[in-house]
């Protein structure tokens, strides 16, 4: 048997989940990223038999009419156009998809198009391993994972949103949304803020999964949005949320 050096020992960091959804759509063109991410999914549980790779938007697309996905990880630039392009066919597919965009894009325009199209988070290619496996067990879970580096950025664009809706005249014309929350809802989406999963949300408030779902779906309709960040974004811009 080999001897190993107990100064070399890493602490373990086990991520396997008990019950995995697959397949995983995976739309990555740089060949080292795709080494990356399928190394950071074997951890998580996924081997070879459940990922889908694709390198363009051509490609993705055809894998799109002969498979339905559980998850999909998306850059968003790629050698034929941008991976916001197929967020949008995704999310028109099933709203319900968790789409990661794993990017080294990281305009503000491009961060706020990718998650009005539908991703549920968005991630930058520059974190390490660990990072990149939470987030992904963060979207498997129902969460919704923004980059530190995004958050802060998103905030300050909803501290300026509420700044300039309070210094204009027409203040009861953009204070609330037309539909506003219900407490129940605020509070629903408050702990969303925090980012808790529907799970933990559920426990937390002693209600039904289903029906922590169903406080989420009319969030989103309410403030016509289609993903987490999205609607705290809203709320907070119509200062329903500090």
């Amino acid at each position: 048997m080999p001897m190993t050096d107990p100064t070399m020992t890493q602490p373990s960091f086990e991520t396997r989940e008990p019950t995995l959804p697959r397949p995983l759509l995976v739309v990555e063109d740089d060949p080292a990223m795709q080494v990356r991410l399928r190394g950071i999914l074997a951890t998580l549980g996924y081997g070879d038999d459940a990922l889908w790779f694709a390198e363009t938007l051509a490609e993705a697309d055809g894998l799109l009419g002969s498979q339905r996905f559980a998850m999909a990880l998306v850059d968003c630039g790629l050698p034929d156009g941008n991976g916001i392009d197929l967020i949008h066919k995704l999310y028109a597919k099933d709203p319900a998809l968790p789409i990661l965009v794993i990017s080294a894009w990281r305009s503000p325009h491009t961060i706020l198009s990718a998650l009005q199209a539908g991703a549920t988070g968005y991630l930058l290619k520059e974190r390490d391993e660990i990072e990149i496996t939470l987030s992904i067990r963060s979207a498997l879970r129902g969460g919704a994972p923004i980059d530190p580096f995004i958050a802060k950025h998103i905030l300050a664009l909803a501290g300026s949103a509420t700044s300039l809706l309070r210094g204009s005249g027409d203040a009861t014309q953009h204070a609330i949304p037309a539909a506003p929350l219900s407490r129940r809802e605020i509070e629903v989406l408050g702990l969303v803020g925090k980012g808790l999963t529907n799970r933990e949300i559920s426990g937390l408030l002693s209600l039904s999964r289903l029906t922590v779902e169903c406080h989420i779906k009319n969030i989103y309709k309410k403030l016509a949005v289609n993903s987490r960040t999205q609607a705290i974004f809203e709320a907070r811009t119509h200062g329903l949320l500090p």
